[in-house]
């Protein structure tokens, strides 16, 4: 389980094919020195992976790698991942921790384009695409998540909607490197999915 509050910017520093999977070497600074282990989960712009071999490890330096089986690369935009792409990293919260973000399980439910960005003064608002499936899943001023970082929903059409970006959030993850067009991992808020889930079945049960 995360946050989305990310902690540090990865990059690739090497791609391997195996059959259906990809392995990736991933070079990263965390902000403090916990050791990362073998069999750990991370998010990497918001997908779970686990921690198959950590390579390097001095004081807040990790090069480590993890694996995506076919199933994630083709629900993800992982695929996308070549060797010095950068990616958002976020390890698993502990418990007793605060919660600065919203609850995210690193289950990516969509892929989302980005179809905008406008610069305004003091912040980047960004506008992504998503499938329209999914729109019972956003309202405004509600929680997403999107290449692993905890955002606040400030515009909502039926397709598409729009965060700000603060200037802190803007320079300590990847969305700086981001152009129109590019594809992001959508996470949507697990509390909406129970919720629309029980009154579907209540429906159900209903009109049975």
């Amino acid at each position: 389980m995360f946050t989305g509050i990310i902690e540090a910017v990865g990059e690739v520093e090497s791609v391997q094919t195996e059959g259906g999977n990809r392995t990736f070497t991933i070079r990263t600074l965390f902000r403090d020195s916990d050791p990362v282990r073998v069999d750990q989960s991370i998010s990497h712009d918001g997908v779970c992976l686990t921690v198959t071999d950590v390579l390097f490890q001095e004081d807040r330096e990790v090069v480590y790698r993890v694996t995506a089986v076919e199933e994630t690369l083709s629900k993800t935009h992982l695929s996308t991942w070549t060797e010095g792409s950068l990616v958002n990293v976020e390890r698993c919260m502990k418990l007793g921790d605060r919660l600065d973000g919203h609850l995210v399980q690193g289950h990516v439910d969509a892929v989302g384009f980005l179809r905008q960005i406008e610069v305004r003064e003091g912040s980047w608002y960004l506008e992504f695409s998503f499938p329209g499936s999914f729109a019972s899943l956003l309202v405004g001023r509600g929680s997403i998540c999107v290449n692993g970082v905890s955002l606040t929903v400030a515009d909502l059409g039926e397709d598409w909607f729009a965060v700000t970006i603060i200037p802190f959030t803007w320079e300590h993850t990847q969305f700086k490197t981001l152009v129109e067009g590019a594809p992001v991992n959508l996470e949507f808020d697990i509390i909406g999915k129970y919720l629309l889930r029980k009154a579907s079945l209540e429906w159900s049960s209903q009109n049975a």
